[in-house]
């Protein structure tokens, strides 16, 4: 890793990464994030966000729905392995010190390279929002706060979110330059499919666009879902040779079936005209079933003890907290902020 800072070496390197609870998560976040995390939280300490701060941004007129999603979103990181027990699940709206913490890293950066973001950008097209709030453009800003707070090392993100990480490493590379070399440059981790398209042919799955197979989809829904499906509009007849790439039938079937001969196979019959779209879909469905099989098991398992969601909450916010005050303390600490240094020593070094 690139100008680390601040690093034990005798500890295991942390990882930060997390999710909005804006709804339900689908293959798209698996394929971009969630896998990743079960490699990582054997090789890492890992710290698996709640963003609920983050999604008041976009939702802030549906704060009743909160809890409910707060809920549904740790029951799909169990259902996908995800265990509490290795890694730390926590929720930020309840580690104060983070909010504070983004409020000193504003200082380090300006409204035009946050107005540059791409993903505020696509944001606010996709929502046909026309001037952003103060806390959606600065939510990079709080999110360089997350993830600096833990002085994390790593971030697993799918890619649209690969730039606010690089942001977080402008600031952090200027922190360190201006005050003491305290945090670690984080650096990032995009999934081996970065962003999967939607049902409806976009550019990517997306809750907001309504173009999404999630998680905790039956079996019936995920058929009728992939029934659905663009392919190629200059397909007409199923004997019509039919394209391959750019396909968002062959993109799934590369990203989820096992069988990759056999989904050689199926293209090939799919460029000649020897296979039809309703056969290539109805082979899709079946793989998205069987992968998706042993999750919906898992789901209804924890989502049958109850109290099991807000324990692991209250756990990991806990563990979270202690480490945000600890860096929080070290942040003020370095930039010589007189009322911390007067509560510590009983002396004021002046502003």
């Amino acid at each position: 890793m690139d100008d680390s800072a601040g690093k034990d070496s005798q500890k295991r390197q942390r990882v930060l990464t997390g999710d909005r609870p804006t709804g339900a998560l689908h293959l798209g976040h698996w394929a971009g994030s969630l896998e990743n995390r079960l490699v990582l939280q054997d090789r890492y300490e890992c710290f698996f966000l709640i963003a609920d701060l983050h999604a008041l941004t976009t939702h802030y007129e549906r704060t009743e729905m909160l809890r409910r999603n707060v809920q549904e979103l740790v029951l799909d990181y169990l259902s996908v392995g995800i265990d509490p027990g290795k890694s730390t699940i926590y929720l930020q709206s309840m580690v104060p010190e983070a909010a504070e913490l983004a409020i000193l890293l504003g200082m380090l950066v300006t409204v035009p390279r946050l107005q540059r973001m791409p993903a505020l950008k696509e944001v606010m097209h996709d929502l046909a929002i026309n001037t952003p709030s103060l806390g959606l453009l600065s939510y990079p800003v709080l999110q360089a706060a997350d993830i600096l707070m833990v002085r994390a090392h790593l971030v697993p993100v799918g890619a649209d979110q690969a730039s606010h990480v690089e942001l977080t490493r402008e600031i952090a590379r200027r922190f360190n330059q201006l005050y003491q070399p305290f945090f670690p440059i984080p650096d990032i981790l995009i999934g081996e499919v970065p962003s999967l398209p939607g049902i409806d042919g976009r550019a990517k799955m997306s809750k907001s666009l309504d173009n999404a197979i999630f998680l905790s989809d039956d079996a019936e829904t995920v058929k009728r879902k992939v029934n659905s499906m663009y392919t190629d509009p200059t397909r007409v007849h199923p004997t019509d040779p039919g394209h391959v790439e750019g396909n968002p039938v062959f993109i799934y079937h590369d990203a989820f079936n096992p069988d990759a001969a056999g989904v050689e196979e199926l293209k090939d019959s799919y460029r000649q005209g020897k296979v039809s779209d309703i056969e290539v879909k109805d082979r899709l469905a079946t793989v998205l079933n069987n992968f998706l099989d042993p999750i919906r098991e898992r789901r209804g398992h924890f989502a049958a003890q109850e109290n099991l969601i807000e324990e692991i909450l209250m756990q990991g916010t806990e563990v979270a907290r202690r480490e945000s005050q600890k860096t929080l303390k070290e942040v003020k600490k370095a930039m010589r902020l007189s009322l911390w240094e007067t509560a510590e020593s009983g002396v004021s070094s002046g502003p």
